[in-house]
């Protein structure tokens, strides 16, 4: 993965491999319809996601709680970064309606990140875990956080409500951290991570914790391999690596398209390095295919 291509010759047409099927299948109507009737926001729409078709049409989504405005911008991502508004205190009671009407075995909860608030929104993401269990006990609910600027207390918080997979994403290496998440730390998500890990040790429950990484940004394979290294040393166990895709014109152009055949290769090599789960390829993003990872197959979780 060369690392000093000229931009402006990967803007033009996006590679076959890259193209999707637009929906045809009921299911995914009565999914938006579902997700529309409750008022509620999903990652799959705010993000435009490629893979939001077949997630829907499967009955699946990821649920962006506490708004659709993030407090940060960063430099990858198409959600609107405009002023947040309050928090709905009702909205973990329809997330918790939503998965039930969906009979989700496994939901996605993640949010945009609120520095506005005090605890960045982790009571909200507790109180959602903690109502989407007592309506579907059965439900596996993993969690995509931010980093809670580091906050121990915040991110103690989510943890005492035992999620099953805790997901924080690194999203690059990090050489380019900076220019893809300005206001974030490479350092400080593995900590979030780590500390995650430690949290529900002590709380004496197991949680497996997970991470994704986008490719075609710059980075070199070298970067890539040792942004695993790290992972792991933080005691991460599940892994996604997908191609970054350019919402719009002001966002970070893509640098290279990644072939499949080198997500291959690098799912192998990250199995080889001791991660449980990888899911990767061209249109993996963080909660793709989430439900294949068996988090109690997991040894270290």
């Amino acid at each position: 993965m060369p690392s000093n291509l000229d931009p402006a010759l990967h803007q033009a047409k996006k590679p076959p491999w890259i193209r999707v099927k637009l929906p045809t299948d009921p299911v995914y109507w009565d999914t938006k319809g579902l997700i529309d009737d409750l008022k509620l926001v999903t990652v799959c729409e705010e993000a435009q996601c490629p893979n939001r078709w077949e997630c829907w049409a499967q009955g699946t989504a990821t649920f962006m709680i506490a708004g659709e405005r993030c407090t940060r911008a960063c430099g990858f991502c198409a959600v609107d970064t405009r002023r947040p508004l309050p928090l709905e205190a009702d909205e973990p009671d329809r997330v918790a309606q939503a998965v039930k009407r969906m009979g989700l075995n496994h939901v996605v909860i993640t949010a945009v990140a609120r520095d506005d608030l005090p605890d960045g929104g982790a009571c909200h993401f507790a109180n959602t875990i903690y109502q989407v269990r007592e309506v579907n006990p059965d439900t596996v609910i993993e969690v995509l956080v931010p980093d809670f600027v580091g906050k121990d207390d915040a991110l103690w918080v989510v943890m005492e409500a035992e999620p099953r997979i805790f997901n924080h994403n690194l999203e690059t290496v990090e050489r380019l951290t900076p220019a893809v998440r300005s206001q974030a730390e490479y350092w400080r998500s593995l900590s979030v991570l780590k500390r995650a890990r430690e949290m529900a040790n002590e709380m004496g429950f197991r949680c497996a914790t997970k991470s994704g990484i986008m490719l075609g940004l710059g980075e070199s394979e070298a970067e890539v391999l040792t942004a695993m290294d790290d992972l792991r040393a933080h005691d991460v166990t599940v892994l996604t690596l997908g191609q970054y895709l350019r919402p719009t014109p002001k966002h970070l152009p893509v640098v290279e398209y990644i072939l499949p055949e080198t997500f291959d290769r690098l799912r192998e090599i990250a199995l080889e390095k001791g991660f449980r789960h990888i899911a990767s390829g061209p249109l993996v993003r963080s909660s793709y295919h989430a439900a294949d990872f068996k988090p109690e197959l997991d040894p270290e979780a």
